[in-house]
């Protein structure tokens, strides 16, 4: 399994660009005045399924064999992995099954089926559907597509990062959520193809931080998985994408819930934008983050806007 580059990156581009639209990066005087720097959210959330996983199925599904398109996709996911399949698997006349943990994203889920997958709940938590998802494959012959372990799917990510340095070519920190990893691999490949000097700075939940000890510790552990982001949700790390962040990634900070649920609320109410927990979270981490970042230009990916009503609530109650 070998990790993207550039050219794969710009191959996806290519591929994608005739299903999916350029998403918008914008400023706000709000959020600038709150982080006391320039600050640029990539709206990942304004793609078809809410969030930017969409770019790496799209990139995917359209290079699948013709045996692979009979004997239909699988995977695994809390919802926006999921989506991301669900959707390509539509564009391309493909099957696709999903499978997601019990208490998944009602919103989600209703999106996933709504694109002609087949939902399937099993587990507590994504591992557990995850694990499941792979006797799956095994069992019915499936085309497995892991959420991390697949270059298609990190080339395709990729893109989203090399738009906000087309469109703010002279961004110095570029702030991504980490949950299995594939967004910040792919940010680490376009972004220091383009400008080596540019710092990629990771951020996932105290509440799960599997992705944190196995970059820290540069070999892949398993941690607790507590947290209410469903993109950060993981307990444990990815080989591929932690492949890429060990060489690549120039920091990773975590934040609390707390701190997520307020970054949501901000995003609302300086930038008019509904984001997710995992959406939200560079924002928590560029305020952490706010005296070093001074007089520099940030960029903040919103990962997605899936939020569910009970987040979006327990947020605004926290959050304020």
């Amino acid at each position: 399994m070998q990790a993207p580059t550039f050219q794969d990156v710009l191959l996806a581009q290519r591929r994608i660009r005739p299903y999916l639209a350029r998403t918008p990066l914008h400023t706000y005087p709000a959020l600038n005045t709150l982080i006391g720097t320039e600050v640029y959210v990539k709206h990942e959330n304004y793609q078809p399924v809410g969030a930017f996983k969409v770019r790496g199925g799209v990139n995917l599904v359209s290079q699948l064999s013709p045996e692979e398109r009979e004997r239909g996709l699988i995977a695994a996911s809390t919802g926006n992995h999921g989506q991301s399949i669900a959707y390509a698997a539509r564009l391309f006349g493909v099957m696709a099954r999903i499978v997601v943990p019990e208490g998944a994203n009602p919103g989600k889920v209703a999106a996933m089926q709504g694109m002609g997958a087949e939902v399937i709940f099993h587990g507590r938590d994504f591992d557990e559907a995850r694990e499941y998802c792979q006797a799956l494959a095994q069992e019915r012959g499936y085309r497995y597509v892991h959420s991390g372990n697949e270059p298609l799917l990190i080339a395709g990510v990729a893109t989203g990062a090399l738009e906000m340095l087309e469109d703010e070519p002279a961004l110095d920190v570029i702030i991504v959520p980490i949950g299995g990893g594939s967004g910040a691999a792919g940010a680490c490949i376009a972004a220091h193809a383009l400008n080596p000097a540019i710092r990629v700075i990771g951020v996932q939940a105290e509440a799960a931080q599997a992705a944190y000890h196995s970059w820290q510790g540069k070999q892949l552990v398993e941690a607790p998985n507590n947290t209410f982001a469903e993109g950060l949700a993981t307990r444990t790390a990815f080989l591929l994408p932690q492949t890429i962040l060990w060489e690549q990634l120039d920091d990773f900070v975590l934040v609390t819930e707390s701190q997520m649920r307020q970054a949501m609320v901000w995003m609302i109410e300086c930038a008019h934008t509904l984001a997710e927990g995992a959406g939200a979270s560079p924002l928590a981490a560029a305020y952490k983050l706010r005296e070093s970042l001074q007089g520099k230009k940030v960029g903040l990916v919103c990962s997605g806007g899936n939020t569910s009503l009970e987040h979006l609530r327990a947020a605004l109650n926290d959050g304020r």
